[in-house]
């Protein structure tokens, strides 16, 4: 694809659009997940990355967990400072929901290293034999 096509395909000139596979493509090109990231949050949503099965020990789960408590502890310093007013207004909220999407992300990564650490892989033959 030359320049060209790609440019008029991201600014969508004359009707043409990019495909999701092209899109895919230049994001693993890139090496970076900022397709996957733009997909999610159009949806409502945040993307996170799952870890991958290698080299894991007990202490990257230990790090995970403490990272955790460390932005439970964030939410909770910003939760406090925010409601001093008596209300959280618009730029609090939205720290306190960036501090969120941050632990929903940390919790995802936590509970993805517990079941690759610690859950057998299931045998797929085995389960369409039960």
């Amino acid at each position: 694809m030359t320049k060209s096509a790609l440019e008029q395909r991201v600014y969508e000139v004359k009707g043409s659009g990019m495909r999701v596979d092209t899109a895919l493509l230049i994001q693993n090109y890139a090496g970076t997940k900022h397709f996957a990231q733009a997909v999610a949050h159009a949806s409502g949503g945040v993307f996170y990355a799952l870890p991958e099965a290698g080299d894991l020990s007990d202490v990257d789960l230990h790090d995970k967990f403490h990272e955790l408590y460390d932005e439970l502890g964030e939410l909770s310093r910003e939760y406090t400072s925010a409601k001093k007013d008596g209300k959280i207004d618009t730029r609090e909220r939205a720290v306190l929901q960036i501090i969120e999407n941050r632990m929903h992300t940390t919790i995802r990564e936590l509970m993805s290293l517990m079941f690759l650490m610690h859950c057998p892989i299931p045998n797929p033959v085995a389960m369409e034999v039960a």
